[in-house]
């Protein structure tokens, strides 16, 4: 199989829901894994953890907490209404695309879960006074952060699996019902399952995908000052 370059893979990663039944060689998964593995993590402390889920038995399970973390998730986009930079063709071809896959969830070949291990500090006395108080904003500090240590890793992964040609995305309805993912995953309480991501081949081709322009999005040097090239 050939592979793509990166920018290709980037330019090209379409969020593709529709997945086709046909199971996913061992090989690609632990590849793909592998990239992840590469992606660079707080302290160099690499405290992820990835759950590759094929039993067709838990695949169902996951599939239906996930549809009904869709539900919750279907009233919100509902209420936000479409995005400026989308036409309205543009935007129920992305909200009918993501109800296929709350409805097909559990029936992509691979679901993976990457996992996080939660950042913990040392008690509060082991710090000097001036960080004895400002103990509680680094306890929040580090619950803010948590998501730089695992999302390189499923952006990794994202990229490595458009390369040998699977698709898959990240999604986190899933998270509405945790205590019950955790509970059917057998997840301890250190570790949050940060994403639910159905892993297969793609039915639909790859391409362009549709973002604001740089022009849109970057400002120099201060907020509002476009940055001109």
């Amino acid at each position: 199989m050939s592979e793509i370059g990166l920018f290709e893979a980037i330019y090209t990663a379409r969020a593709l829901r529709k997945l086709k039944p046909d199971p996913v060689p061992e090989e690609l998964i632990f590849r793909v894994l592998e990239a992840g593995t590469r992606a660079g993590s707080g302290g160099n402390a690499q405290r992820w953890s990835f759950i590759v889920v094929r039993d067709a038995a838990q695949r169902r399970k996951l599939g239906e907490i996930y549809r009904r973390g869709s539900d919750i998730s279907a009233e919100v986009y509902a209420q936000r209404g479409r995005p400026p930079h989308l036409d309205e063709e543009q935007f129920q071809k992305m909200m009918t695309a993501g109800a296929h896959l709350w409805d097909h969830m559990g029936e992509a070949p691979v679901l993976l879960v990457p996992c996080i291990e939660n950042n913990t500090l040392p008690p509060r006395q082991a710090f000097p006074p001036a960080i004895q108080a400002r103990y509680d904003d680094l306890a929040a500090y580090q619950q803010l952060i948590r998501g730089a240590s695992i999302y390189p890793a499923v952006q990794n992964i994202i990229l490595a699996c458009r390369a040998v040609g699977l698709a898959t995305l990240i999604t986190t309805n899933h998270l509405y019902y945790e205590t019950e993912l955790r509970s059917v995953l057998g997840i301890p309480d250190e570790m949050f399952p940060c994403a639910l991501m159905p892993i297969g081949w793609p039915i639909g081709k790859f391409g362009a995908v549709n973002r604001r322009p740089v022009s849109e999005v970057a400002f120099a040097d201060q907020w509002g000052t476009p940055l001109v090239t």
